[in-house]
C-alpha cells in the first residue's frame, strides 16, 4: 500500500466514511474512478461508534479524528477534494435534523483538526451510503440494514424518502441482532423457570454471562437451580447497556444450526419481521434491494430465510459489506467525477 500512496502524490483524493452504531470506518481513494483500476482503498481507518444521535459530539469528533487520521497520511491530507460521511442517526434529506447537524459539526471539526480541507463535506445516512455501495452506484431502490439494529429505506435520487423501523432497541429494530439477542435471553429465562420449552440457549447464554456452574445445569432443572439461574443472570444482564444483548445473536445462530427448535423459531420470526419491514415500503416485483449488516452477509444467519421470503415478493437481495465504498462513490459525484 505504501507504493500506492506514493503514486497518489499530486492526485486529487476523496474520503468516504461509514459511521454506524458499533464502529466508524473511513476509506481514502482517488477522485478519478478511471484511475481506481483495482478498486482497492488507498488507506483505511477505523474507530468507535459513529451514531450521530447517540454519541455525544465531542466523543464523535474523537472517533472521526482517529479513523480519518489512520486512513489519510498527513502528507496527503491537502490533496483531499471531497468528503462524504454516512452516519447512523443522520440523513441527507434533512440538513436541519439534529443527527445531520451533529454529524456535520463533528466531521468538520475532525477534518480541521487534521488539516484536511473542510469542503465540500457531504452528510447522509449510513443507509444511503450503503445503498450507493452497490455496483453501479444506484440512485433509486430499496435498502435494508440488519445488524445490531434494523431499518429499511426507500431511496429516490440517492436520498431516503421513506423509512420503516430503525426505531432503536426500546421501540423497534425488529429482527435485528439486538432483537434476536434479547429474545435469546427471554427464551433462556422462560426455559429456566419452567414457562417455556427446553432450549440449549439457557446454558449457552448463562455461560456467556459467566454464571457459575451450579447455576447452569446441563440436565434436569431443580427448583434450587431455577432460582440460582435467575439470581445470577438478571444482575449480569442489567449491569450492561441494553444494546449489549445483541452479542447473544450468534449464540442463537449456533443453536439453530445444531437444530435447537427454539433458536430456529427465533430466527424464523426475525426473518418474518424483516420481511414485514420491507413490505411496508410497498416494493414492486423486481425492484432493487441493497442489504447490509452482519445478519445478511454471505454467511449471515438470516440470509437463507430472508432470501426465500423476499423471493415470494419478487425481490432479490444485493448485499454490500458496508457503506464506506458508497460514501466514496458519493464523494466522487459531489466532486463532479465519474461514477
Amino acid at each position: 500500500m505504501g507504493n500506492d500512496l506514493n503514486q497518489t502524490l499530486g492526485e486529487e483524493l476523496v474520503v468516504g466514511l461509514d459511521a454506524g452504531g458499533t464502529r466508524t470506518r473511513v476509506v481514502l481513494a482517488v477522485a478519478d474512478v478511471v484511475a481506481d483500476a483495482d478498486g482497492r482503498p488507498l488507506g483505511e481507518g477505523a474507530a468507535g461508534p459513529g451514531n450521530a444521535l447517540t454519541v455525544p459530539v465531542p466523543q464523535l469528533t474523537e472517533h472521526l479524528t482517529e479513523a480519518v487520521a489512520d486512513a489519510v497520511p498527513e502528507r496527503l491530507r491537502g490533496s483531499v477534494v471531497s468528503v462524504v460521511g454516512g452516519f447512523a442517526g443522520a440523513t441527507a434529506a434533512s440538513p436541519d435534523d439534529p443527527g445531520h447537524v451533529n454529524a456535520r459539526s463533528a466531521l468538520i471539526a475532525a477534518l480541521r483538526r487534521l488539516g484536511v480541507p473542510a469542503g465540500p463535506v457531504g452528510i447522509c445516512s449510513d443507509i444511503e451510503a450503503a445503498f450507493a455501495a452497490a455496483p453501479g452506484t444506484p440512485a433509486d431502490g430499496l435498502a435494508l440494514v440488519a445488524g445490531t439494529g434494523a431499518v429499511a429505506m426507500r431511496i429516490t435520487d440517492r436520498h431516503g424518502t421513506a423509512t420503516v423501523d430503525g426505531d432503536g432497541w426500546l421501540l423497534g429494530d425488529d429482527g435485528s441482532g439486538f432483537w434476536i439477542g434479547r429474545a435469546a435471553v427471554r427464551a433462556a429465562l422462560r426455559a429456566a423457570d419452567g414457562r417455556g420449552p427446553v432450549t440449549v440457549l439457557a446454558e449457552t447464554v448463562g455461560r456467556a454471562l459467566g454464571l457459575p456452574d451450579e447455576a447452569v445445569p446441563s440436565g434436569r432443572w431443580t427448583r434450587a437451580a431455577r432460582e440460582a439461574y435467575r439470581m445470577h443472570l438478571l444482575p449480569a444482564v442489567m449491569a450492561e447497556p441494553p444494546i449489549r444483548l445483541a452479542r447473544f445473536a450468534p449464540l442463537v445462530a449456533e443453536a439453530a444450526a445444531a437444530k435447537d427448535a427454539v433458536a430456529q423459531a427465533l430466527l424464523d420470526e426475525a426473518a418474518d419481521r424483516l420481511t414485514d419491514t420491507v413490505r411496508a415500503l410497498e416494493p414492486s416485483p423486481g425492484e432493487r434491494i441493497v442489504a447490509t449488516g452482519g445478519l445478511l452477509g454471505p454467511d449471515g444467519p438470516l440470509t437463507p430465510r430472508l432470501t426465500a421470503r423476499l423471493h415470494a415478493l419478487g425481490l432479490t437481495l444485493d448485499w454490500v459489506a458496508d457503506g464506506s465504498r458508497g460514501a466514496v462513490a458519493l464523494a466522487r459525484l459531489a466532486h463532479g467525477g465519474a461514477r
